[in-house]
């Protein structure tokens, strides 16, 4: 594909001369001849002199090298890899070795591959395809163009909205975990009668569980983005737009606002409320509220900046307490053989 028709197709222009034909994208690194890549974070425009991509996606012309400009190079960077890879599609149609139980109603153009179930009374809307091995218990319910991808699993009475995307085995809906100890100090295990809601335009990536409320429900909200490997508890809600990386792990009813990130490793103890557009480096520990755009990091986690600081004099901290001992070795010293307070001499 010509650069010049990746161009229109971006309603990017193009600076410089040339009309490279493009076959495929890659990093600036590893670019070669045919290869358009991108410029997102100015701190690598070092690295453009020595890349070897045909051409170049940046927020303004860079020399030598036909440029796509673009407000957000990144963005632009994505919507072009759409022009190159498209992943293989499911057949449209039911697979007759899927199991659709009687009273389940699918919507028009599915595909639905070998070895699923859809249980009694699910709906699922229109444009769905699920993988094989997908699992839709009793009772859910689900909007247009639902993804799932194989041997995820959506449990009883679960609701999802539009455009869901679901990973390789997510679970939606699982057990919370909950229990009542009896006086023999054995365990009870208490009915999670609960849901899990999942609102429009959600994406949750591979061996994920979103576990279903004791009681009322668990919900991500609209345009939430979960990583894989996260465990989000019963009760908990994610909020629009959050971002939760990898290995993050919420204990229950614990309460994301809108636009909260979440880097990897996380760790929130529940009960607590995470507002508006904060950010919580990785392997942070949240015991604790936090404000409305704060970024806090550490365990026990607090004001990023102070962080900064004290894990770069964490490493000096056995000197300086080396140094702190020999000073009071010495001050010990010295009042002993000065005494400040001894009685002056007649």
């Amino acid at each position: 594909m010509l650069l010049s028709e990746i161009a229109q197709r971006l309603s990017c222009p193009v600076a410089g001369a040339g009309d490279p034909d493009i076959h495929s994208l890659s990093g600036m690194e590893q670019a070669g001849e045919g290869q358009l890549t991108f410029l997102a974070n100015p701190k690598y425009a070092h690295k453009v002199k020595n890349t070897q991509a045909a051409a170049i996606i940046a927020a303004q012309p860079l020399p030598h090298l036909p440029t796509l400009i673009s407000s957000n190079p990144y963005l632009d960077f994505a919507r072009a890899l759409e022009l190159f890879y498209q992943p293989p599609q499911l057949a449209p149609g039911v697979s007759p070795l899927a199991h659709i139980e009687p009273d389940a109603v699918i919507g028009p153009n599915a595909a639905i591959g070998p070895f699923c179930y859809i249980g009694a009374g699910v709906r699922i809307g229109a444009n769905a395809t699920l993988h094989p091995h997908t699992v839709i218990y009793a009772g859910a319910q689900i909007g247009d163009n639902f993804l799932a991808h194989s041997h995820s699993v959506v449990r009883e009475f679960c609701r999802i909205g539009n455009r869901v995307i679901l990973q390789n085995n997510v679970v939606i809906g699982g057990d919370g975990y909950g229990f009542a100890k009896r006086a023999d100090g054995s365990h009870h295990k208490i009915v999670q009668s609960g849901v899990t809601v999942i609102e429009d335009d959600v994406e949750i990536q591979a061996l994920t569980n979103i576990d279903r409320a004791t009681m009322g429900e668990t919900r991500v909200e609209r345009g939430a983005k979960v990583d894989s490997l996260v465990q989000v508890g019963h009760a908990c809600v994610v909020g629009q737009d959050n971002i939760i990386c990898a290995q993050v792990g919420l204990a229950g009813s614990t309460i994301l606002k809108k636009s909260v990130l979440l880097a990897g490793q996380v760790g929130v103890s529940g009960h607590l409320t995470i507002h508006d557009n904060a950010v919580i480096y990785a392997q942070s520990g949240i015991g604790h509220d936090v404000e409305a755009g704060h970024i806090v990091s550490g365990s026990p986690a607090f004001d990023y900046r102070e962080w900064r600081r004290s894990i770069t004099a964490f490493p000096k901290l056995g000197e300086m307490v080396r140094t702190l001992r020999d000073l009071q070795a010495r001050l010990k010293t010295l009042e002993e053989t000065n005494p400040i307070n001894a009685e002056p001499s007649a």
